[in-house]
């Protein structure tokens, strides 16, 4: 951890805020010499004072740490800026309407980039009745395989997990046009408008 970096963000965080560093240490149990130390990069907040301090500053203990606050100014939450994040570590997926600061296994994971779909990675997209079908030709195996299928439209977003051993493919209630997204484990994230 470095004391300058958490100091400076302490200091943005807590102006930003209104906040005197008096108001700020009393919220956590602290006095205003504290704050006006960690501020000034002379010290560290005890790893106890952590989480309540990030908490009064409204940041994940993540952000004030890494110095690296995440200001998401997708304040109407459009759809079209949706991100998906996969760990690595248990292939959870996360979906988030903007930019997040999100960590899971206790790593940070960045927002996947969707590529546009390339061969070995065609979906094929069907319209049966009032469904999209989608379907892949593609290795279904433990260490090879696709983990999720999504349609993401104007106001929704419909996903599927997948499993290895099982089938690429799902049906999606057809809502109007919009992007199919799909993950690889092995090759990441690719996008087809449909």
């Amino acid at each position: 951890m470095d004391a300058t970096i958490i100091g400076n963000t302490i200091k943005l965080l807590r102006e930003s805020r209104s906040l005197t560093q008096a108001q700020l240490g009393e919220s956590i149990g602290v006095g205003d010499k504290a704050v006006s130390k960690w501020e000034n990069g002379k010290g560290l907040p005890d790893i106890t004072l952590l989480q309540p301090l990030s908490k009064a500053l409204g940041v994940s203990v993540e952000e004030l740490i890494r110095g690296e606050v995440v200001w998401n100014r997708n304040r109407s939450a459009n759809m079209m800026r949706s991100r998906f994040y996969v760990c690595p570590l248990c292939g959870n997926v996360i979906h988030s309407m903007g930019d997040a600061a999100i960590s899971c296994c206790g790593i940070t994971l960045p927002p996947l980039t969707a590529e546009p779909a390339e061969e070995g990675h065609m979906a094929k997209v069907e319209r049966v009745e009032d469904e999209w079908f989608i379907s892949l030709q593609h290795p279904m195996e433990k260490e090879h395989y696709i983990s999720f299928l999504a349609v993401l439209t104007y106001d929704r977003l419909q996903m599927v997990k997948l499993y290895p051993e099982g089938n690429a493919e799902a049906r999606f209630a057809l809502r109007g046009r919009g992007m199919l997204y799909y993950h690889c484990n092995r090759h990441g994230l690719f996008s087809v408008r449909i």
